[in-house]
Order: structure tokens, then sequence, then C-alpha cells
């Protein structure tokens, strides 16, 4: 396991988390792992195909004009980079 030494963290923003593990029945340490985690860790994985969906149904992209860039869109496959 790694470990992890934050310098000059403001008293405040220790005895909140002090505070907030305490209401949690944890220690500060295991608190701050917590807080870790939940932030790092995705909720969703999404692929880029899903994200850009997203976006055109944003901006209102339409079926017909989505079709429209099929039919123009280059198709021709890639071929993979050698190193």
């Amino acid at each position: 396991m790694a470990r992890l030494t934050i310098r000059d963290l403001p008293d405040q923003v220790h005895r909140a988390l002090r505070i907030r593990a305490a209401s949690n029945g944890r220690s500060t340490e295991a608190e701050v792992r917590a807080i870790l985690e939940s932030t790092v860790q995705q909720k969703e994985r999404r692929g880029i195909g899903n994200a850009l969906a997203a976006i055109g149904r944003t901006v209102g992209l339409t079926d017909a004009e989505a079709e429209a860039i099929n039919q123009v869109r280059d198709k021709t496959r890639a071929d993979p980079m050698s190193l």
C-alpha cells in the first residue's frame, strides 16, 4: 500500500475532517481514505460513443443529420501504429 503525506493542511480543514470522521464512526485517516476513494473512483464507465451521442442530443442533432454525417464519413479501416 502507498503512503501519502499532506503538508500545510489548514487547522480548520483538519478539524472539519475529525468532526466528519467522528460522525461517520471512523478515524480521521479512514475518513480521508474514504473521501479520496469516493472522489477518484468512476461511478459509471462511459464510452466515447455514448459521450458523443450525448453531445449530439444536447446540441439538437436530428436523426436525419446524423445519417447524413454517417453517409459522408470516411469508413476506411485504420492501420494500427507500429512502434
